[in-house]
């Protein structure tokens, strides 16, 4: 169990680099690529289940409208847009991932960390289609199939980082 302090330290850490990696942007109409991804895995990574509390200050700081989602959008606009069930999803997309690095095996962690990718864009693809009214193919036509590279590096090198750090 971590304690308090060590969860405020890494939480402040977190939803600093999740902020970070939103910076780092590829405009993709109608969801950009972003590192934001990494940041969700490593938060999981590196807190176990509380990495799921800076994804959600990251979420609620945001929609507060802290200008800290992709290239300094802000505000509950954001949530309700295309984009919106990403962000979401990264809650427990980061739950997901630190459950499954409260384990040993390397099977495990690798099946979490895919997992939880596979979290974010559920929620992130449902949303896509019904807020943008678009068809469930459309939606991971525009909402899945550009990232799906990059995410396998994503979930690669949050591996790779994590088996040095967890």
């Amino acid at each position: 169990m971590m304690h308090r302090a060590r969860i405020l330290a890494y939480s402040g850490t977190f939803v600093a680099l999740i902020a970070a990696g939103s910076w780092i942007s590829v405009p993709l109409p109608p969801v950009p690529l972003t590192l934001q991804t990494l940041f969700v895995l490593l938060a999981g990574i590196v807190m176990k289940r509380y990495g799921a509390i800076p994804v959600a200050l990251f979420v609620l700081l945001g929609a507060a409208g802290l200008p800290i989602y992709h290239n300094g959008t802000a505000g509950l606009g954001v949530l309700l847009g295309p984009t919106g069930g990403y962000l979401v999803g990264f809650i427990p997309a980061a739950l997901v991932a630190g459950l499954a690095y409260e384990k040993t095996s390397r099977t495990a962690r690798v099946a979490g960390l895919v997992a939880a990718t596979a979290v974010t864009y559920t929620f992130g693809v449902a949303w896509l289609a019904y807020s943008a009214s678009l068809s469930l193919p459309q939606a991971l036509l525009l909402g899945l199939a550009p990232f799906a590279v990059g995410e396998v590096v994503k979930v690669a090198a949050a591996y790779t980082i994590g088996e040095r750090v967890a």
